[in-house]
Order: structure tokens, then sequence, then C-alpha cells
């Protein structure tokens, strides 16, 4: 364990940090460092805008969620953010991981990880992804729709079984934004208890001798701040767990509950209690199952930006600033290719100005991207010094999930890269994609 992993481990799981990563200063000489790494430096050396990676922090996380859940099994999702380097650190941590595309897959089976620890999600999995996902001889596959029960049936070779969870949908709203929000009966992914489409496909997958069915999932959308919707979603689901019980004389041992746990994004913001949730949660399914006479199952938690979000920051460099009637922009060289969540959800983030003191006042800005588009905004109404100019760098809190991860190269401007910090070190882990990258897609005239 390194030195900063040691520091983390005898500190308090409590995360009262707001946006930043546990190893994240800002000393008064105006610089910054993560993993004891410089910030301005990491900008001089490999160029902005840049995704940087407090390695410590994300093991950390992972090691507070398995203390939290003990027995549990505590499954990242992979869509959050992944690359060689975090599936590395994810299979390191004991955690299994949850992909949902062959991409995501690809890069799990390129560390090595191993095949009974990966859950594999989606509501249209590809007969492709399906055929990779059986051959490695995956953990779980989570069926979506009654389409790829006879799908997956058809691939498992004779002698093995592929086990499988039907996603349900538990009606539980929740979420920060209705683009986030990934239960209710109007929702793409699950089956719905109601219509009895999650009946049929317990039934249907029952009926198949190359498939396991081991347990019943859900997943209620992201950023959720609370924990009561994770506590009507498990009594719920238990419910489900004894009616197939009695309707099929099949108990079923596992029960995944998805994650979406809330991070915080700005300074005054909290994310949700770890260790709050994970006991109302196990309280919740505790009961229901008492009440039910039902065996308490083994529970699949799934957190994704609660384990890479505050792990993660941005470095922009200022390229002009420019008033513009009531407010103020300040033009930075990245943008909605790097991070699309202010665009997609109306996000709001931390900035702030490093590698030099101002004594100069605050005033709210905008923080723009130099991307052709008015929507192209990277925060609004932030607090940055009023002598803000040009090469300043800026600094992004809580960028570790869903902006690697949604990343384009819209205006044909190549993704910043990933530097992973720790113990004072910086490494490369994703470089940056140059045009020359994006021509060697073209095939010809």
């Amino acid at each position: 364990m390194c030195t900063l992993e040691q520091d983390l481990a005898n500190q308090s799981t409590d995360r009262s940090r707001g946006p930043w990563s546990a190893t994240t200063l800002f000393p008064d000489t105006g610089d910054a460092t993560t993993g004891d790494t410089s910030l301005t430096e990491i900008a001089r050396r490999y160029g902005t805008p840049a995704y940087v990676v407090d390695e410590a922090d994300v093991r950390q996380r992972c090691r507070d969620y398995v203390t939290a859940f003990p027995g549990a099994t505590i499954a990242y999702a992979a869509k959050a953010f992944l690359c060689r380097a975090m599936a590395t650190w994810i299979r390191e941590g004991g955690l299994s991981l949850g992909v949902c595309s062959a991409g995501e897959l690809a890069i799990a089976r390129s560390v090595g990880f191993p095949a009974e620890r990966i859950i594999f999600h989606g509501n249209a999995k590809t007969p492709r992804e399906l055929h990779d996902a059986v051959e490695y001889g995956i953990g779980r596959l989570v069926v979506g729709n009654l389409t790829e029960i006879p799908r997956i049936a058809a691939l498992v070779p004779v002698g093995r079984r592929q086990k499988v969870l039907v996603r349900v949908i538990p009606d539980v709203e929740a979420g920060a934004h209705p683009a986030i929000r990934a239960d209710g009966e109007d929702q793409k992914f699950g089956l719905s208890i109601v219509a009895g489409e999650a009946g049929a496909a317990v039934t249907r997958v029952l009926e198949q001798p190359g498939l396991d069915l081991v347990g019943l999932h859900c997943h209620l959308g992201s950023q959720i701040s609370t924990v009561e919707p994770y506590e009507q979603a498990a009594r719920i689901m238990v419910r489900q767990l004894a009616h197939i019980r009695d309707t099929h004389g099949v108990v079923l041992p596992e029960l995944g509950l998805g994650g979406g746990q809330a991070i915080a994004y700005r300074e005054r913001e909290h994310e949700l209690d770890l260790h709050h949730y994970a006991r109302s949660v196990t309280t919740a399914v505790a009961e229901r199952c008492a009440g039910l006479g039902l065996a308490v199952p083994r529970l699949t938690v799934e957190p994704g930006r609660a384990i890479s979000g505050s792990s993660g920051l941005t470095l922009y460099r200022v390229i002009a600033v420019k008033r513009g009637g009531s407010r103020i922009f300040v033009a930075v060289d990245g943008g909605m290719s790097d991070n699309l969540r202010p665009t997609l959800y109306g996000a709001r983030y931390t900035v702030r100005m490093i590698g030099r003191r101002s004594r100069e006042a605050m005033r709210e800005v905008t923080v723009v991207g130099h991307h052709y588009e008015s929507g192209d905004v990277v925060a609004d109404d932030v607090p940055l010094p009023v002598d803000v100019r040009p090469g300043d760098l800026l600094v992004v809190a809580a960028t570790g999930a869903y902006h690697h991860s949604m990343a384009s190269t819209y205006n044909l401007i190549g993704r910043p890269p990933v530097v992973a910090v720790a113990d004072g070190q910086a490494r490369l882990v994703v470089r940056r994609e140059e045009p020359e990258d994006l021509l060697r897609r073209e095939v010809g005239l």
C-alpha cells in the first residue's frame, strides 16, 4: 500500500471535502497538488486540457465500499470511467466490474479481469456482445428484454450454464435529472412488473436448461442523494423474490440494487453518506426477508460515479477573457467535447484558478469552451479572481465520471489525455488524441 493510501486508510471515511479528491491540496503558494504531484507541472508536461485521476483516492473508495457492505458484491460501473489502469485498480481492489459494451469488455479482458467477476448490462445487447460475453465466460448476464433470452441460451455450449439476472422495474423514481433516471414504467431499461414482462422473463429463463437464474436486478438512476428510494426499491425487489419462490418454488440467492449514489460537484455539496446508505439498505432487505420468510440474498451494489467521480479533475488553459453584456466570459482550450454534462444535464461545477497567487477580489464568471456552439459552457456563475487572464490555469473538480467516457471528437478536436497520480509521481495512462489519430480513420477520398 502506498504512503498516501496508508494516510487515507487511517482517516475517517466521512467524506466532507466537497468535490475534491482526498489528496488534492491548495497551498498558499497558488499551486495545487494531487497525490503529492503539482498540477501546474502536470499541465506543463502533458498539456491542456488534461484529465487527472487520483489513484489513491480511487483505491480508498473501493475499500470503503467493501467495508460498508461486508459479504456483498461490489461491482464498479465501468461506464462512469474505464481505461486499462482503472480496470487494474478495480481488479486489485477485489471488486467486480459492470460493463455494458463490447469495448468495455475488451478493456477488462486486456488486463486479465476475472471473467466470473464481470456483469454485463444493457437494454439492447448486440449479437456480437452476447457472443463475446458468453465466450469469455462472464459471471452474470443481465437480461433486459425478452428477445435476448433465447439468443443467450443458443450461445451457451453444451454442458455449461450461463448465470443470468433479470432486470425488473420497481417503479421508484429517483435521480437528479430526467436524463439520468433509469427506473419507471416509461423507461427503456428493465422489464415491467405491472405489465407482466418481468414474470414472463423469469418463466422463460427457468425453462432454458443452459441458463441459471440466480437473481433479480434493478437500477434507479444517477446522482441520488437520499437513501429513501433505495430502501423502497429494496423492499419491492424482495417482494418479487418471494413471489418467484411462491410461484416457481425457486429461491433466488442474489439481489442487485444498482448504483447511482450522489457525489459533490460544488463546495457546499455533500455526497451520499456511504455507511448510512449501506445500513439502511441492508436493514430494509433483512427486515423484508424476515417478514416474508425468505433467506436474505447476497446483495450486489454497483457504484460508478461514487468511486471515480471525485477522484478526477480537469486542467484547462485560459485562452481569452471578454465581457458580454452583463456577463464575463472566460474561454478555455477545452469544452463540450471533454465534458458534455453541462449541455446534457445543466450540470454545475467547482472551478479554481491555480498556478499563481492573486490578491484581487473574486467575481462570478462563465467559463466557456472553444467549440463552435453557443451551448459550449464548462461552468456557469463560478467565482474567479478579477485579474484572471489568458495563460492562467484552471482546475475543475469532480470530473472523474462521465467525462472521459463521454468525450467526443466534435469539431475534430482530439480527446484529452488521462494522467494518473500517486505518491508524487504522474504517469500517462491514456495519451492525447492528435489530428493524426483522426486522419488514420479516413480510408479514401
